[in-house]
C-alpha cells in the first residue's frame, strides 16, 4: 500500500467530509494509479513527482483499465477520481487536461447494469455529506432495483419500516402494488436510515431535503444530470430511464410480462408490452457491432 493514497484518504474523510464508500474508492483507484505509474515510468514514485504526469500518461492509464474490463463510464469516474487525487497531491492548475470516454448517443436504449453503478456512485461521491450521499444510492437503487418512479420512491413514508423481503409501493391513481426488495436495495434502505439525522415522523417522507422538508425530485434529476456529463453518459440518462432499465433488464432475463406489469404498476399491459420493442432494439445493436457480416 502506498502512504500518499492513504493521505489523500485521511483528507477526503476528515477536510471534504466524504462517505466512507466514497473514501475507499478514491483510495483505491489512487493505488492502482500509483502502482501504475511505478511500472511506466520504472521506478517508486514521490508525491512531488505527480506533478509530471502527463496527458500521455493518464491515456496508458486509461487503457489498461480498458483492458481490464471497465465500461466507459467507468473509466470516466476514474479519471475524475484521478484527476481530484493529482489536484489534491500538485494543485489544481497542475492537472493535466485530458478529455474523458464518451459514451455512444442515439435513440432511447436500457442503461447497463456497470453504467448504472457508475452514475450511483458518481452521484453519491458528488454529495455534500455523507447522509446525503447515502440517501441519494438509495434512492437510485429503488429506481433500478424495484423499478419504482422517482414519485413512489420520494412518497415512502415510515409505514414501509422495518424494510424486508417486498414493499408496498403506492403509484398512480393511489393504487398499491407490492415489488420485491433485493438486498442491495434493502442494504442501502437502512445504511440511510443509519445515517440520516432526522425523526421519523408518521406519513411523512423518509427521504429528506437537506435542510429536513421532503426531498425534492428536481435535485435527484439535477444530481443525475450533473453525474452523466461527468461520465460521458447519454443526455437520455435519466432517473426515470433507471426504472426503464429495470424493466428491459427482467424482461431480458424472461420475465413474463403480467409479471412486468404487476412490479411496474401499470394499469394495462400495452404499457408494459413497449419494453418488448426496446429489447428487440437492443438485441439489434448487439447483431450489428457483433455479427461480421452485419
Amino acid at each position: 500500500m502506498h502512504p500518499i493514497p492513504a493521505l489523500y484518504a485521511q483528507h477526503l474523510a476528515r477536510d471534504r467530509r466524504r462517505s466512507v464508500h466514497t473514501v475507499r474508492a478514491y483510495q483505491a483507484t489512487a493505488e492502482r494509479l500509483m502502482t501504475f505509474l511505478q511500472g511506466h515510468w520504472g521506478g517508486a514514485v514521490e508525491r512531488s513527482a505527480l506533478a509530471g504526469v502527463t496527458a500521455a500518461d493518464l491515456r496508458a492509464f486509461l487503457a489498461r483499465r480498458r483492458g481490464e474490463g471497465i465500461c466507459n463510464a467507468s473509466a470516466a469516474r476514474e479519471l475524475s477520481a484521478v484527476r481530484g487525487y493529482l489536484a489534491w497531491a500538485v494543485g489544481e492548475g497542475a492537472t493535466p487536461r485530458l478529455k474523458g470516454p464518451r459514451v455512444k448517443k442515439g435513440v432511447p436504449r436500457p442503461i447497463a447494469p456497470d453504467e448504472v453503478v457508475a452514475l450511483a456512485e458518481d452521484v453519491a461521491d458528488n454529495a455534500a455529506e455523507p447522509w446525503i450521499a447515502a440517501r441519494d444510492w438509495a434512492v437510485l437503487m429503488l429506481l433500478y432495483g424495484a423499478g419504482l418512479r422517482i414519485g413512489e420512491a420520494l412518497a415512502l413514508t415510515p409505514a414501509v419500516l422495518p424494510i424486508g423481503e417486498t414493499l408496498v409501493v403506492t403509484g398512480k391513481r393511489a393504487k398499491t402494488r407490492i415489488v420485491p426488495v433485493l438486498p442491495q436495495v434493502a442494504e442501502a434502505m437502512d445504511r440511510y436510515l443509519a445515517l440520516q439525522p432526522w425523526p421519523l415522523v408518521a406519513n411523512e417522507p423518509l427521504f429528506r431535503g437537506a435542510k429536513g422538508g421532503p426531498l425534492s425530485p428536481g435535485l435527484i434529476r439535477r444530481s443525475v444530470q450533473a453525474a452523466r456529463a461527468r461520465l460521458g453518459l447519454s443526455d437520455r440518462t435519466t432517473p426515470h430511464a433507471l426504472r426503464h432499465s429495470f424493466a428491459t433488464h427482467l424482461l431480458g432475463r424472461g420475465a413474463d410480462l403480467r409479471a412486468l406489469q404487476e412490479l411496474l404498476g401499470h394499469a394495462s399491459l400495452s404499457s408494459t408490452q413497449v419494453y418488448t420493442a426496446v429489447d428487440a432494439a437492443h438485441l439489434l445493436d448487439v447483431y450489428r457491432n457483433a455479427h461480421p457480416r452485419a
